[in-house]
């Protein structure tokens, strides 16, 4: 059974630390009717198929509406907040500090709901399934005076589910009332304690924020405050720029396998190009099938409210010139004496025609392949610049 902690319990002291009981975890999140999860498990079918079918027509204006109406979506979604700790760690007063300020409470802790504290909890593990902790996105641990071995196994447990978590060290107000130490050493004395015991347990190092519920202006609060704003946003868009993703590297995939069926059978024409030994008027013509041509591009930038130079500079495929002086390969199969030998090899029967074809084929493979990776960094840099 968990022992009480007696009143004269030295901050932070060394050696093996007594177990408490642990205060059933606060879920804190937003409330959203949006058919959401942070995690996302099951991305909305509609979205995929959206986003495909505008990158399988080349429509980069369409794929920023999806982007930003999918990722408003998610900006709404709740993320659940567990906080939980010892007993007689002021729990209470701390969250009560947190949402002192409505305006400067995070977005998604926006209500608390407490569930009625057991009396005891036999064993950290029965805690931790009763509590049902593989629902919560994000654990906020409370601890003051010590960081019992309680704490240090939940932590490693969080850790071990893969989850974020922060430890709050509170009432530093009487901390630091009761210390014979000036601030600063009495602090790094506290974080060095919280590092040293987390680490014994192979615990890697969270965010540690040293708070006094009464001030929560002062020390850690305000930075607690920021990495929570941030935190929070990044777990909400996570699953969602992840699907969406997965979801263009497989339009763009999908379509890059059709290209080259066509360009295997010489159906050149299809792809909107009439003369297969012009590589420029290739180029020209893939760019226009993924969307990355200079109109496209222009309508794209316009917006997003950014420079269509800002996309275009991250372009290998921006012109030929660019691509034949950065890609040596291509360069090599496209200057002067190649050239003369493909006219000579075009005049040989059958291996004169089977080479020739052959390159042919290749040159038009890799300067799809060219465009294709230009197409995938232009959209990984619309999915960083919509996050709301």
């Amino acid at each position: 059974c968990p022992t009480d902690r007696t009143a004269d319990t030295p901050l932070l002291r060394g050696g093996t630390q007594p177990t408490h009981s642990l205060h059933t975890p606060l879920l804190t999140s937003s409330t959203s009717d949006m058919p959401y999860n942070t995690g996302w498990s099951v991305f909305p079918k509609e979205i995929a198929i959206n986003m495909e079918k505008a990158l399988g027509g080349g429509n980069l204006l369409e794929v920023v509406s999806v982007v930003r109406g999918t990722l408003k979506k998610a900006s709404n979604a709740p993320v659940s907040i567990a906080v939980t700790g010892d007993s007689s760690n002021g729990m209470s007063s701390f969250i009560n500090a947190l949402h002192e300020e409505e305006d400067s409470a995070p977005t998604g802790v926006v209500r608390t709901t407490q569930i009625p504290t057991r009396a005891a909890i036999q064993s950290l593990e029965n805690y931790m399934e009763e509590m049902k902790f593989s629902q919560y996105d994000l654990f906020i641990i409370i601890a003051s005076e010590q960081f019992s071995m309680n704490l240090v196994k939940l932590a490693k447990t969080i850790q071990g589910l893969g989850k974020r978590f922060y430890v709050i060290w509170t009432k530093l107000d009487r901390d630091l009332s009761r210390s014979a130490f000036l601030e600063e050493r009495l602090l790094k004395n506290i974080r060095e304690n919280i590092r040293e015991t987390l680490q014994k347990e192979e615990v890697c190092e969270p965010n540690i924020f040293l708070v006094s519920s009464l001030e929560p202006l002062l020390h850690d609060f305000p930075k607690l405050r920021g990495t929570l704003h941030r935190d929070i946003s990044d777990i909400r868009y996570h699953g969602p720029l992840q699907s969406l993703s997965h979801t263009y590297e497989k339009a763009i995939k999908d379509k890059v396998t059709t290209c080259k069926g066509k360009i295997a059978s010489k159906s050149f024409d299809t792809l909107g190009i009439w003369n297969a030994d012009d590589l420029e008027e290739s180029l020209m013509a893939y760019c226009l099938l993924f969307g990355v041509d200079d109109e496209s591009l222009q309508q794209m930038a316009q917006s997003m409210g950014k420079p269509m130079e800002e996309y275009r500079a991250i372009m290998k495929s921006q012109d030929l010139y660019t691509i034949l002086r950065e890609d040596w390969p291509l360069s090599c199969m496209n200057c002067n004496i190649v050239s003369c030998l493909y006219s000579i090899l075009r005049y040989i029967p059958l291996l004169g025609d089977f080479i020739f074809n052959s390159l042919r084929k290749w040159k038009h493979r890799h300067l799809l392949e060219i465009v294709a990776k230009d197409t995938r960094a232009i959209l990984k840099k619309i999915l960083r610049q919509s996050i709301i």
